[in-house]
């Protein structure tokens, strides 16, 4: 399976903050703001924001002396004992924020064998997930999420994905020609956001954004009624911004 996608503004903040670490774990008793500038070769204004952003995440912490040394959460994520449990904590912290950020359902999904899963969710009485009324992994054409999946895959592997998985229309908005989807999956362009506006379910719109890094397909989503249609790109560009922490947790 070759992958299509090209590398997002949250997949350059993730890379960049991976710099920085790499350069902290040489110094296990703290190093300085601008001794991490000469290392990462980042300009002074980057690694501020990058620095916040690991801070708040909990991969570093800031000393009495002003130097920075690793965080808690770095130390849980890189142990052996106790990873994935560390991970998925980390990755629904991250959802929870995102959610109360962009006011909706939040959602992790993973491309895995030729099949869609989402593995996470973050909802709540007042942003409520969508109703899965018909299986997710059969609604890769319908769905925001499935089309963000699709698109990071070359054309031979899309079209072995719909070859198992028929087109059925779902609502009045669904595309069921094979041809008219893949043509707007090549159009797609990876950093805007792809979008879902009834054509999976009666009543709600969806975005999606890309989290794939390296050889592992993933996308970030989230849903909203159709009352709330009107903030849909608004929310979708907000999921995009705070993307690059969910790369940083699956990536480290």
């Amino acid at each position: 399976m070759a992958l299509m996608h090209e590398p997002t503004a949250p997949y350059h903040s993730a890379q960049d903050a991976l710099r920085v670490l790499e350069a902290m774990a040489r110094h296990t008793t703290g190093v300085t703001d601008a001794e991490l500038a000469r290392q990462t070769g980042l300009g002074t204004e980057r690694l501020t924001t990058l620095l916040r952003m690991l801070n708040r995440e909990g991969y570093v912490e800031r000393a009495a002396d002003g130097a920075y040394v690793t965080g808690a959460a770095l130390s849980r994520l890189t142990s052996t004992h106790g990873r994935d449990r560390a991970l998925r904590e980390q990755l629904q912290h991250n959802l929870e924020r995102l959610r109360d950020s962009v006011g909706a359902a939040v959602y992790i999904s993973r491309y895995v064998d030729g099949e869609i899963h989402i593995t996470q969710c973050a909802a709540s009485p007042s942003t409520p997930a969508v109703n899965e009324w018909v299986d997710f992994r059969s609604a890769a054409h319908a769905s925001a999420i499935g089309k963000s999946l699709l698109g990071q895959l070359d054309l031979n592997a899309r079209r072995d994905h719909l070859s198992r998985h028929k087109m059925a229309r779902l609502t009045s908005r669904t595309i069921t020609s094979e041809r008219l989807l893949l043509s707007r999956l090549d159009a797609q362009a990876p950093s805007v956001p792809v979008l879902d506006l009834q054509e999976y379910a009666v009543g709600t719109v969806c975005a999606a954004v890309p989290i794939t890094a390296g050889s592992a397909v993933g996308c970030l989503a989230l849903s909203l009624p159709v009352a709330h249609a009107h903030r849909l790109r608004a929310a979708a560009d907000t999921l995009n911004r705070g993307a690059a922490p969910v790369l940083l947790s699956l990536a480290i």
